[in-house]
């Protein structure tokens, strides 16, 4: 992973990615690791490259749909009343409504390619429904506890409250919710591209997917091209899932280890 997204540009040719910058349909060799496409391009490369811009694509929709749904959570849940019941019913139709097939009859509308970090920002604003039911979940429960009220008849507001008590207990929960949605939205996106609906410029795991099919690698033996998109996107899951698992120690104190 680290290879991947933090240093393989520094020690490979990655613009080897374009076409016809390599010999085609080579397999795997000590100068090309990961072997050629149909295309000419370097599939190391494609993958140095792709690997940062799919986990971009999640990052900003991630971002996104936490904004969102952690203010809509707590105006919900904190305010309730009218504020409350609008909220909520937005989130239940949200919930109800494919977000995918939403994505997609979005991109057709847009007329042209979406931008790595347009996509983002569609996928987050498609997204933000589920950490805002899950969230507010958590906030009324808080709502309740004994130094919330305390803060509310020492007569603080309820942004103080909110910012001051409440926010800082959940930051923990959000973060995990917030590594969740990115793993979310990278599959969302791997699923928009490996459909011909990304960007065919931009060399991410979903677009390879999307070549590989439109090019048959399978149907042509070349199973160098489809395994290494495939493996990098376990390795995207495997680290983000990891991540996960030890915000949830951390925010849970009966999920830590005993030493």
């Amino acid at each position: 992973m680290l290879f991947l997204v933090g240093i393989g540009h520094l020690i490979w040719d990655t613009e080897m990615f374009r076409p016809l910058s390599t010999p085609t349909r080579l397999p795997p060799t000590a100068e090309h690791p990961f072997g050629t496409d149909t295309q000419g391009r370097d599939l190391l490369a494609i993958a140095i490259l792709g690997t940062p811009l799919t986990l971009r694509i999640g990052l900003i929709a991630g971002i996104v749909a936490i904004s969102l749904g952690t203010v809509a959570a707590f105006l919900s849940a904190y305010y309730r009343g009218v504020i409350d019941g609008a909220i909520r019913s937005v989130v239940d139709v949200g919930l109800a409504m494919p977000a995918l097939l939403i994505l997609i009859l979005v991109r057709i509308n847009v007329g042209r390619e979406l931008s790595t970090d347009e996509m983002g920002i569609a996928i987050g604003l498609t997204s933000w429904v589920f950490p805002a039911r899950t969230i507010r979940s958590q906030v009324l429960v808080m709502r309740e506890q004994a130094y919330v009220e305390l803060s509310r008849l020492s007569g603080t507001s309820g942004m103080g409250i909110i910012f001051k008590e409440m926010m800082p207990n959940l930051i923990p929960y959000i973060t995990a919710s917030l590594v969740a949605s990115v793993a979310g939205a990278i599959l969302a996106s791997i699923g928009l591209e490996a459909i011909g609906l990304g960007n065919l410029s931009d060399p991410t795991l979903g677009m390879t997917i999307y070549w590989n099919i439109q090019f048959s690698s399978i149907t042509l033996g070349m199973w160098w091209w489809w395994v290494p998109p495939l493996v990098a996107i376990v390795i995207v899951f495997v680290s983000l899932f990891l991540i996960s698992s030890g915000l949830d120690e951390w925010s849970n104190p009966r999920l830590r280890k005993r030493v």
